[in-house]
């Protein structure tokens, strides 16, 4: 049957569909695991076939990004998805899955912010999640989009955490909000040891660094008490709800709060008594500190008289102190010139507040030491009875990313100088032929403002007569990979005559021999079409 649709499924299909509105977004809760409360949904994409019934997504969704027609699709389902949240009273939050393909899009931000706007939704109630294989081929372009995307006011989701490559250097790179634990984990970790095991130490680590943590595939009690023993924030899964349409959450959804009870049962005490989650202090301070010690930055907690009760050896050798030196120690004894920097937010933090994303200076201490860049967290730790015991600390280094980043804003600045002296008109699009950068003259010659020249926004300053031509210009030479060579008007305002425009490009190519983007420049013509 599934080989059936994937031949059948073609774009003319998938064209009728869209228009017919069959794509319907489903909407499955997530909660808070400790007080049962909603906390919002997650968009899921649906398929109501005329003929076949539902197809799933794990059917359509490969062939959209296969056949190129996942933004229209994502475009479809925002649209909807944004509207029917946006009608809710309760405002709750909404998280969307963004296909590793989208990720190539710089044009990505602009196209869900604006389709917000439209649907009078607010993108401070939206999570974006990004799978970790999706960050493997071009970091630099997810951090580009990522941070676009958080300035928008969205948040960030590392998605099947733990099944990907280099979680933890994904976690330093992008500024991520959550951590949603896979279901793989979850769905095992009340019989299997080690995957209790891993989704503990998913958890820890997410405390430590001031994320929140997300269990996905929850589908019994049991699951959910012992992720919320575990410290896990939220849940999400059958047991709570499973994915259903607009109209049903609109008229009060899921009954969640009576699935949670307020302590844990017999048999998951049990459960975690076998298991190695209560083993000796001395395993679980062991199990700790491998957690401790396998993260990318400085990690410690303090009691309420600031004194150091675990660190790892990253915090210490940023403190330039061995470990041992440490613990038992307080923090104006082994930072002193530190100490009223941080001292604030550690107060603040003993007072039960979470303070994430704090970015300080620390001095040279010495003739052969810089001064460094840092950002801290700082998490409130709370006993069984909700009352605060001490601080968690994260602390990472980003005097490299700091550096890089003034790096490439000095290249930039460069490159913009160049492009502003040359006698032609330099511009960059992208591989299907969306404009990344151009020239500000660009705007001289064709009254065009800001950036309404992004995307496929260029297109609006030709001549009506010159737009269809030129694309299929573009289209051709994009398919052949041999260089753009194409003529089309423009002029500055009504009132002016339309000059004749001369534009060359050609193709900057990966190792695969794909088309990574076109780099070309506009000439006017003096003497009209040769």
């Amino acid at each position: 049957m599934c080989g059936d649709v994937l031949i059948t499924i073609d774009n003319l299909d998938v064209g009728r569909a869209i228009d017919a509105g069959e794509f319907v977004p489903h909407f499955q809760p997530f909660v808070n695991l400790r007080t049962g409360e909603l906390r919002g949904y997650e968009l899921l994409a649906r398929w109501k076939h005329p003929e076949r019934g539902w197809i799933p997504p794990d059917e359509f969704i490969p062939l959209a990004e296969r056949d190129g027609w996942i933004d229209r699709l994502t475009r479809e389902l925002l649209w909807k998805g944004f509207r029917s949240i946006a009608e809710l009273s309760h405002a709750p939050v909404l998280a969307i899955n963004i296909s590793p393909v989208q990720l190539h899009n710089l044009g990505l931000p602009n196209q869900i912010q604006s389709i917000a706007e439209q649907s009078g939704f607010s993108l401070k109630q939206l999570i974006i999640e990004i799978t970790e294989s999706a960050l493997t081929e071009d970091v630099e372009r997810a951090l580009l989009i990522a941070t676009a995307l958080k300035e928008m006011g969205c948040q960030l989701a590392l998605d099947d955490f733990g099944t990907g490559y280099s979680s933890l250097s994904h976690l330093q790179s992008l500024p991520f909000d959550e951590l949603k634990v896979d279901r793989s984990f979850v769905s095992s970790m009340t019989e299997q040891r080690d995957s209790r095991k891993i989704v503990a130490a998913v958890v820890g680590l997410g405390q430590s660094l001031g994320l929140s943590t997300v269990a996905e595939g929850v589908e019994t009690r049991e699951q959910a008490e012992m992720l919320r023993w575990m410290g896990c924030e939220l849940g999400q899964g059958w047991f709570f709800g499973k994915a259903a349409p607009a109209e049903e959450i609109a008229v009060g959804g899921w009954e969640i709060p009576k699935k949670i009870s307020s302590g844990l049962s017999h048999e998951v005490v049990g459960r975690l008594s076998i298991s190695s989650l209560d083993g000796l202090p001395a395993e679980r301070l062991a199990q700790l500190q491998a957690v401790y010690d396998g993260a990318p930055v400085g990690l410690a907690f303090l009691d309420r008289n600031l004194r150091y009760v675990s660190l790892n050896r990253r915090l210490a050798n940023m403190n330039g102190r061995p470990m041992s030196e440490h613990l038992g120690r307080t923090v104006p004894e082994m930072i002193p010139e530190l100490f009223p920097t941080v001292e604030p937010y550690i107060r603040r933090a003993l007072k039960g507040e979470s303070i994430p994303g704090v970015e300080i200076t620390r001095p040279a201490s010495g003739t052969n030491e810089s001064r460094r860049d840092l950002l801290l967290s700082y998490e409130p730790a709370r006993d069984e009875a909700g009352e605060v015991v001490g601080v968690s600390i994260a602390l990472m280094d980003v005097t490299p990313l700091k550096k890089a980043e003034e790096a490439r804003r000095e290249s930039e600045e460069h490159f913009r100088h160049m492009m502003e002296l040359m006698p032609q008109i330099p511009w960059i699009i992208d591989p299907e032929g969306r404009a990344l950068d151009v020239s500000h003259r660009w705007l001289e010659l064709s009254g065009m403002k800001g950036e309404e020249w992004r995307d496929f926004g260029w297109l609006e300053a030709l001549h009506p007569d010159d737009r269809q031509p030129t694309m299929d210009a573009v289209r051709g030479a994009m398919e052949s990979g041999e260089p753009i060579d194409v003529y089309y008007r423009v002029r500055k305002s009504e009132n002016d005559e339309w000059t004749l425009i001369r534009s060359r490009g050609s193709a900057r190519l990966g190792q695969d021999g794909e088309i990574i983007c076109w780099y070309g420049s506009l000439e006017p013509v003096e003497e009209g079409l040769p």
